[in-house]
This record gives C-alpha cells, structure tokens and sequence, in this order.
C-alpha cells in the first residue's frame, strides 16, 4: 500500500513569501512635476531550488521599469518566492508543476505587492495583466526542443 501512496501525486504550497524586493524613484521629485504618460515594462524570469527529495522553492522574479519623458519614473523588482511540496510526478510532470502552475499561483501575491510599492511611492496604481504561465512554459519548451534539433544537426 505504500508503493501506492508513493505514486499517488501530491501537491501542497508550504508557504509565500517575498524574498526580496526594491522600489527606486531616482528622479524624484521632479518626476511628479510632469504629466503621467508612462512607457512601463516588466520582464519576468523563474528559479527553481530543490529543498530536499519533496520540497522546492519557486522564485517569480519580477523587474517593472516606468519612463516618463524618456525619464526613468520608478523602477521596482520582486522575488516573490513559495516552498512546494510535490510528489509522485512523473519528471515531465513535475517540470510543468515547477514551470507553470507555481509561478500561477505566486503571480497575483507578486502583482498585489508591486502595486502596493508603487503606490506607497506615490505613482498610480499598477496593476499587472495577467500572464499564462501555461503557454509560456509551452513556448520556452518548443523553443528549447528548436535549439536541441538545431544544435544536432550542426554537429
């Protein structure tokens, strides 16, 4: 029965946190002297450490830019991490959990928490679209397998 068990899958999020986070302003003042049409970007990237056989902690680490004027208005950055714990996957499995569904459930905590800093640093709120993680980690897999087929093939 426990070889059972063992192939049953498991997932429990073990906790959130922000494991790190910066809010810069460097042209304040002046840049609430201007009217507030912003260029805003955000880039995103994703870290994954194994804790021990069942344990990982994800990281989401997002990096929003606001210029205004071709001025740099803000610039906040986040790592908004969580501990998973996760078992009876299949290793494809497993990757899409760490890939995917982790990263969906740590976006609206990282979202909430870039809106509150850039509020508190007295801009307009922000709030983030939403982003499927989903097909990004479809499309990072397809381009993986591209580079693969590509590197095969010059050798």
């Amino acid at each position: 029965m426990s070889e059972e068990q063992n192939a049953q899958p498991q997932f429990s999020l073990q906790r959130i946190y922000i494991k790190d986070a910066s809010m810069e302003s460097p042209n304040a003042p002046q840049v609430f002297l201007k009217e507030w049409k912003p260029e805003i970007n955000m880039d995103m990237n994703t870290a994954v450490n194994q804790l021990d056989d069942n344990n990982f902690e994800v990281i989401l680490t997002l990096t929003v830019t606001a210029k205004n004027e071709d001025e740099h208005a803000f610039l906040c950055e986040l790592q908004q991490a969580g501990i998973f714990a996760i078992g009876g996957l299949k290793e494809q499995e497993l990757h899409h959990t760490l890939g995917a569904f982790c990263p969906s459930i740590l976006f609206p905590y990282a979202r909430e928490s870039v809106d509150t800093m850039v509020t508190k640093a007295s801009f307009p709120p922000l709030m983030l679209a939403p982003v499927n993680f989903d097909a990004l980690y479809a499309q990072q897999l397809s381009q993986q397998q591209a580079e693969s087929t590509g590197e095969e093939a010059t050798h």
